[in-house]
C-alpha cells in the first residue's frame, strides 16, 4: 500500500483512539459528578485535551451520553445473547440464577458509568429510549426462559413472575454496586437468596430434563 493510502487510515485509526480516549474520560466524569453536574469541559480536562479537541468529535455532553450508552448497551447485549439459552434454563435453580445474575453484576461493576447515565434525572432522551428497548428485550427473554423451564405456566403467569423477578433484581443491582468491591458478593449473595426463595414455588430447584 502506498504512503498516501496510509495517510487516510492512520488518521482514522487516531480519531478512534481520540473518540475512546473521551468515552472513558466521559464515563470518569458520570460517575464521578454525575451526568447532570458534568461539563464538556470536564471531560475534556479527564481526558487531558483541550475544549476544542472534545468539540472536533462531539458537539455537547448529550452527543458523547449518546455513544457511550450505545457502546455499553451493546456491550450488554453481547452478553445476556449468551445467558438466555434452554441450557441455561434447566439447570438447578441455584446454578441458573449464578449464570444470570453473574454477568450483569460483573458488566456493571466493571461498567459503573451504565447506571450512572440511565439513573440520571436529565437522561438524553435517546439514552432513555435505548434502554427501555434493551429493558424490554431482557424481560422477555426472562418471560421465553420460564417457558423452558415451566411449559405449564400461562403466559399471563410467566409474565408476572418475570416481571417481578426483574424488578428484585435491578433494586437489589443498585444497592449491590452501591458498596465497595469488599462488600459486594455479601449483597449479591443476599440477592441471589431472595430471588431464589421467590422463584422457588414456581420453578422449582432441581435441574429440568430437556424434552
Amino acid at each position: 500500500m502506498s504512503e498516501p493510502d496510509e495517510r487516510p487510515r492512520r488518521r482514522q485509526a487516531r480519531g478512534e483512539r481520540r473518540v475512546s480516549q473521551l468515552l472513558q474520560a466521559a464515563a470518569n466524569v458520570f460517575c464521578a459528578v454525575g451526568y447532570t453536574a458534568s461539563s464538556t469541559n470536564a471531560i475534556a480536562r479527564e481526558a487531558g485535551v483541550s475544549p476544542g479537541t472534545l468539540y472536533q468529535f462531539f458537539p455537547n455532553k448529550e452527543a458523547i451520553a449518546v455513544e457511550l450508552s450505545g457502546q455499553l448497551i451493546k456491550e450488554m447485549e453481547a452478553t445476556h445473547g449468551r445467558i438466555f439459552t434452554a441450557e441455561t434454563a434447566r439447570l438447578p435453580l441455584g446454578r441458573l440464577i449464578d449464570e444470570v445474575t453473574d454477568p450483569f453484576i460483573e458488566f456493571n461493576a466493571a461498567n459503573p458509568a451504565f447506571l450512572a447515565l440511565i439513573q440520571g434525572p436529565d437522561t438524553p432522551g435517546r439514552v432513555a429510549d435505548e434502554h427501555n428497548v434493551l429493558h424490554d428485550s431482557l424481560l422477555e427473554q426472562v418471560t421465553e426462559l420460564l417457558a423452558v423451564r415451566v411449559p405449564s405456566l400461562s403466559r399471563a403467569e410467566r409474565s408476572l413472575i418475570a416481571e417481578m423477578s426483574f424488578a428484585m433484581f435491578k433494586a437489589g443491582l443498585n444497592l449491590v454496586m452501591q458498596h465497595r468491591e469488599d462488600r459486594r458478593d455479601a449483597y449479591a449473595r443476599e440477592l441471589k437468596g431472595v430471588l431464589y426463595r421467590y422463584l422457588e414455588p414456581y420453578v422449582g430447584v432441581d435441574a429440568v430434563a430437556a424434552p
